[in-house]
């Protein structure tokens, strides 16, 4: 691993630093500063000459900022010679603005894929992914990971019985198929109309809830708003309790406050792909740095990435134990 140098913007160095524990290798120091006319300058503090740059850096709030941090580190690898630079984006924030669903509406997604290849981007790693169309944005490989079987891992002292692992809506209902396929429960989905950012409508609950525990499944909550309305309709066709699961634990605006003190909602379980709020120490956070740390290992050495999914992914359903089996012992 001595030919691996990883560099962390100001987004979430807590994971970058628990990324560099699981790989064995010290997190290299980064200078991120602000010229007087609001401009970022981003210098690396360590020798990226001829070898593989890992740069990790999630697009959290500020998002605009961490893009601009993220698209300047990749810049100065380029520029010291790296010999080939990866952008590690836990949480790929862009993902949501993925087809043309309004008149002369910008596609962003697409738009920062181009941003990254044009810094210098040779490789891009990153997880659960909005909707599966924007690994298409990418002219560079784009290894795509889940953490769907380490959120499984979390439920598995659990007593399921009478439980159903439900989706917000039928968009996501292949991800939460293969979870509840995991955990061995039957899954539903809400139907969702979105009306806007932060206001959305289900109207319908497809699938068997009544007297049964829910598991929430979504891949990013924000401001909890689609969470909220899947849980009226929950209850209004029967279902008793609900754990809420998501990959990206954003949290803004009043989520915390909605989700922490709803009456239904026993307990709320995400990733560490994004900073966790300090406010909420209630929350259980599952780590993904380990599955990072593996992947990147095996980038290095020219190994499969997709076989740490064997069991998870029905792509890759052989029945080797995987990562997430190690993670979760």
């Amino acid at each position: 691993m001595r030919d691996i140098v990883v560099f962390s913007g100001s987004a979430h160095p807590v994971l970058a630093e628990e990324i560099c524990r699981e790989l064995g290798v010290e997190l290299s120091p980064v200078h991120i500063s602000r010229f007087s006319n609001d401009c970022l300058q981003a210098q690396l503090l360590a020798n990226c000459r001829q070898r593989d740059v890992y740069i990790v850096q999630p697009l959290v709030p500020p998002t605009q900022d961490s893009l601009m941090e993220l698209l300047l580190m990749v810049d100065a690898a380029k520029g010291a010679s790296a010999a080939q630079i990866t952008a590690v984006i836990p949480h790929y924030a862009y993902a949501r603005s993925d087809k043309k669903d309004a008149s002369r509406i910008s596609i962003g997604g697409r738009l920062v894929a181009d941003m990254l290849t044009t810094a210098g981007v040779d490789r891009v790693m990153t997880m659960a992914l909005h909707a599966p169309q924007v690994h298409g944005f990418f002219s560079v490989p784009l290894d795509h990971l889940t953490a769907l079987g380490v959120l499984a891992d979390h439920f598995r002292g659990f007593d399921l019985g009478d439980t159903v692992v439900v989706s917000p809506d039928l968009g996501n209902a292949k991800q939460a198929t293969q979870f509840a396929r995991l955990l061995g429960l039957p899954v539903a989905a809400g139907s969702k109309q979105r009306l806007a950012d932060d206001r959305v409508v289900i109207d319908a609950i497809v699938g068997d809830v009544e007297g049964k525990k829910a598991i929430v499944l979504d891949d990013e909550i924000a401001t909890g708003g689609s969470i909220l309305e899947l849980l009226e309709r929950l209850r209004d066709f029967g279902c008793t309790e609900a754990s809420v699961v998501c990959t990206h634990g954003l949290f803004a605006g009043k989520a915390v406050e909605r989700l922490r003190d709803h009456p239904m909602i026993t307990q709320v379980v995400t990733t560490d792909t994004v900073p966790r709020p300090a406010d909420w120490p209630e929350l259980q956070v599952r780590s993904v740095a380990a599955l990072f740390a593996e992947a990147i290992s095996r980038i290095h050495r020219g190994e499969s990435v997709s076989s740490l999914f064997d069991g998870v992914d029905p792509a890759h359903a052989s029945p080797q134990r995987s990562l997430f089996d190690k993670a979760g012992s």
